[in-house]
């Protein structure tokens, strides 16, 4: 009877034991990133009565009788690679972890893991959590910005002033596009010339916009040759710079730039006449020129000459290849573009951080309202050979135990295993309430029923008592 008294006690205990981890798992159904636990019972030490006998000639063998004396707990289990639903929250800094990975993140240079990617910026644009730990990542090569160096993990400054702003760039290219119509009367080789313009910037971020003439060459008599030069260039503030009023010189205004196509004051575009497709500018067998413009005087800075992507530039260069000679009802669509046919070299303004934008692998990227895209560094994930064995601390955190394996200081990048980072998005707790309730019923009968084991062996130790009266 002492011994159903202690395995009573011993599973009230249990019982009570996962009651608590029950209570725990609904108060935190609506916890981000929370991961539910479950509660493990195993039997305890057995008192042998009498012990197992083998066979013999003349009698069989007997089992040993053995009386349990209880259950204790045997683990804790938290489903921690299980993922919990998905909130969409459309906050540029929420990101949810579509894999068994973690966040790392770090206060007083100790690294700790986290499902929970609910994350701001501080007053110097670090990357941190609601508790004010630095998120972990890697940076961008600088000798490479558009690749990032996977070297010891380091906090991200996603709006530090550096990544505020978009340095401006100087357009290094541009292209003529569209069709030239021979019986253009604006072609007319004594009219003015159709106006053809393109607006550029300087090594500032400065605009500029330059306008070309453009007209028949009058000594050709089957029309497949025209001249184009430069007529003036205006600033932002439409104020003429350079201005051509006699096209065979161009009158440099004070303090202004002088500028010259093809090395001279204007170029010729050749087209075949028998099939109306680009041949050459300038020279046979070129489709480029370029236009290269100096300052004149002191109060004009050299900003038509940088260092572009690793090159040096002292000139915009133009493609005049897309041009086509075709009949289209006497109207020409030739045009300038910024930038070569690929987009390249078109050059910008300065431009300021507009928004944020992290990729499913974790790449964060600044976009600016030049319209520039910048990378500017990639949280990076840690990985553990038995992440259930990794040690709770609270406020959603973890940190490595001798079972959990050990964080390399250098992490991982999420899709490297599968997985996939997703922006604007929250895990949610990963509690199943209809089965925790269900855990609640079962493990309330069991406490009830151990209570039922001491009652009743407290009666029968009652009835043991009365005997002597």
């Amino acid at each position: 009877m002492m011994r159903s008294l202690y395995s009573g006690v011993a599973g009230l205990k249990t019982h009570q034991t996962k009651m608590d981890v029950i209570g725990n798992n609904i108060a935190n159904v609506n916890t981000i990133g929370f991961k539910s636990s479950s509660v493990l019972f195993r039997d305890v030490l057995y008192q042998t009565s009498s012990n197992a006998t083998g066979a013999t000639d003349n009698t069989g063998g007997t089992n040993a009788s053995q009386i349990g004396l209880g259950t204790k707990m045997a683990s804790i289990s938290t489903s921690i690679t299980e993922t919990g639903a998905a909130q969409s929250t459309n906050n540029p800094y929420d990101l949810m972890l579509d894999s068994s990975s973690f966040f790392i993140v770090s206060r007083g240079g100790t690294n700790y893991f986290t499902k929970v990617g609910s994350f701001e910026v501080d007053a110097s644009g670090c990357l941190v959590t609601s508790n004010g730990y630095q998120v972990m990542g890697w940076q961008v090569d600088p000798d490479n910005p558009t690749v990032i160096r996977k070297d010891t993990v380091s906090a991200l400054y996603p709006e530090s002033e550096e990544n505020k702003v978009s340095s401006p760039e100087m357009t290094s290219k541009a292209h003529m596009t569209g069709n030239v119509d021979m019986t253009d009367t604006e072609l007319n080789p004594t009219g003015e010339g159709k106006t053809v313009s393109v607006s550029v910037y300087d090594s500032l971020g400065y605009s500029y916009t330059v306008k070309f003439k453009m007209n028949q060459d009058a000594g050709q008599a089957d029309k497949s040759l025209y001249n184009l030069r430069i007529d003036s260039i205006k600033d932002a503030n439409n104020v003429e710079i350079l201005g051509a009023d006699d096209p065979s010189t161009p009158n440099v205004t004070e303090g202004g730039y002088t500028a010259t196509l093809g090395g001279g004051n204007s170029i010729q575009v050749k087209f075949d006449p028998d099939t109306g497709l680009f041949e050459y500018a300038g020279s046979a067998g070129e489709k480029e020129a370029l236009l290269k413009i100096t300052p004149q005087g002191n109060d004009r800075g050299d900003v038509f000459t940088a260092k572009v992507n690793g090159e040096d530039v002292d000139g915009i260069t133009i493609d005049f290849s897309a041009l086509t000679m075709f009949e289209a009802g006497g109207k020409s669509s030739a045009k300038m573009v910024r930038a070569a046919q690929d987009t390249t070299g078109g050059g910008r303004a300065a431009g300021k951080l507009n928004d944020v934008s992290i990729d499913n692998a974790g790449k964060i990227f600044g976009v600016y309202s030049n319209g520039e895209t910048k990378l500017i560094g990639q949280i990076a994930v840690a990985n553990f050979d038995n992440p259930m064995g990794l040690e709770a601390i609270g406020d959603s955190l973890y940190k490595t135990t001798q079972n959990s394996g050990d964080f390399d200081g250098i992490g991982s990048a999420v899709d490297e295993n599968g997985g996939k980072m997703t922006q604007g998005v929250l895990e949610m707790s990963n509690v199943d309430l209809s089965a925790e309730f269900t855990d609640m019923i079962t493990t309330q009968r069991g406490f009830q029923a151990n209570s039922r084991i001491i009652t009743t062996s407290d009666s029968l130790l009652e009835e043991l008592v009365n005997l002597k009266r």
